[in-house]
């Protein structure tokens, strides 16, 4: 079972630099509209031994997904710990605890200047 982070907790650790490696495991879609900030986008079903070559493991491996409700995070860090990383981290509350609280996001969409 994988341990959590809240929020605040994941914030904070943004904000000291410490190292790790954020994952939004929603949609390519999804990612592109909003992300939290220095995320990188690996879906839930993407998730397999090629796709992860690149990911450290020697540092935390922190996923999110939509909210408390949606499932992709929990079982994204079970298929990570089952492919053989040990510091797989959930942050339940995923985009929409984040935006709750005001917290920045980051966009890879075009948006014209108005």
């Amino acid at each position: 079972m994988p341990v959590t982070i809240t929020r605040e907790a994941l914030k904070a650790r943004m904000e000291a630099g410490d190292g790790f490696v954020l994952v939004d495991v929603l949609s390519a879609e999804s990612y592109r509209r909003e992300h939290l900030p220095g995320a990188i986008n690996l879906p839930l079903f993407e998730i397999n031994e090629a796709s992860v070559a690149d990911l450290p493991r020697d540092k935390d491996v922190i996923v999110y997904c939509a909210s408390f409700a949606c499932q992709a995070s929990p079982m994204a860090a079970r298929k990570l710990e089952e492919l053989g990383f040990t510091r797989v981290v959930d942050f339940e509350g995923g985009l929409a605890d984040w935006k709750e609280a005001g917290y920045p996001l980051e966009s890879n969409e075009f948006r014209p200047q108005k």
